[in-house]
């Protein structure tokens, strides 16, 4: 087995009576990505995450974690889970402790010793920006700040792979870009997240991989990158003083313009756009040189969001 995966998969499946969860899925994940895991409600994601943490047993298939083979579930060794830190979407809070005492207890429970306990809890605390509430009954938390104390908990032990199942369900903006800037630093400390949620956009933003999952099948799996090189259509939005039908007629004499939409309110044309930047630049010169008031003209992509929904419609078909 190939020790720069931190996760590798085959063959895994999980049968719940006659409903298949998890249907034969063989997942590789590099040591050091961000892996995004996106799918419907019922998809598997839950069940799959479960079984990487070593809460669920397969029905069939193998599990590798760094090269290292899951065995029997009942018999593995405590410095095996070391290893992993596993935020689940519904994990309780004892909201009668405090913050630290909370922390501690975890600590002490992972047989963290002093000094090294004192100070692993301050480093965390400051990580997830609730050093000032410390002394603080869970209790008075908000909802992000609770998660971010659950992402504590989490990572006490110093895992070097994170699991976490939809950990900004729930979430406002704010807390939510709190929680993102936070995964971002601990993949710049070297650990391998993965991580499933409903929000794409900031996965989109997080990313390196992801995977799709569609009734208990992985039916994607590939870097950020290539997903967008091979599914995101580039889209060019031009707004014109002028008239919307003289616009189009230049368009439609354009090779790379594949098909528009217009948006009336505010006088702008939305094309599908196959050519290269320099043909882009084009395109902007053409419109200028044939008189066209072009008062505003960007490119952009189409988004995560828009290829999932849109790969979800092939599987239906």
């Amino acid at each position: 087995m190939v020790k720069e995966l931190a996760i590798s998969t085959r063959g895994l499946t999980k049968q719940f009576e006659k409903h298949v969860a998890v249907n034969d899925v063989d997942l590789d994940i590099q040591m050091g990505e961000v892996y995004g895991l996106i799918g419907p409600n019922g998809a598997g994601k839950t069940t799959l995450i479960r079984m990487l943490a070593t809460a669920e047993e397969p029905t069939t298939g193998e599990i590798y974690i760094n090269g290292d083979r899951l065995g029997n579930f009942h018999e593995l060794n405590p410095s095996f889970k070391r290893r992993l830190g596993y935020l689940p979407d519904d994990y309780p809070l004892y909201e009668d402790l405090t913050v630290w005492d909370y922390l501690d207890y975890f600590a002490r429970l992972y047989r963290l010793r002093e000094p090294r306990r004192t100070q692993r809890l301050h480093e965390v605390l400051e990580l997830v920006q609730l050093g000032n509430k410390r002394h603080s009954q869970i209790s008075t938390l908000s909802r992000g700040m609770k998660q971010r104390l659950s992402l504590a908990r989490t990572i006490i032990h110093e895992p070097i792979l994170l699991l976490l199942d939809e950990p900004v369900s729930g979430l406002d903006p704010i807390a939510r870009m709190q929680f993102r800037e936070i995964i971002k630093a601990l993949q710049e400390a070297g650990m391998t997240i993965l991580i499933s949620s409903h929000v794409l956009s900031d996965l989109a933003e997080l990313c390196t991989s992801v995977g799709i999952m569609e009734l208990g099948f992985l039916v994607e799996s590939t870097s950020l990158t290539k997903l967008y090189q091979r599914l995101s259509k580039q889209q060019v939005f031009i707004s014109t003083l002028g008239n919307l039908e003289v616009l189009v007629r230049e368009l439609k004499k354009n090779p790379w313009v594949e098909e528009y939409e217009l948006i009336l309110n505010k006088n702008t044309v939305r094309i599908n756009f196959s050519g290269t930047e320099e043909d882009c630049a084009d395109l902007l010169r053409s419109l200028i040189n044939s008189n066209i008031p072009v008062t505003d003209f960007h490119c952009t992509q189409e988004d995560l969001e828009t290829i999932f929904l849109k790969l979800g419609h092939k599987q239906a078909s």
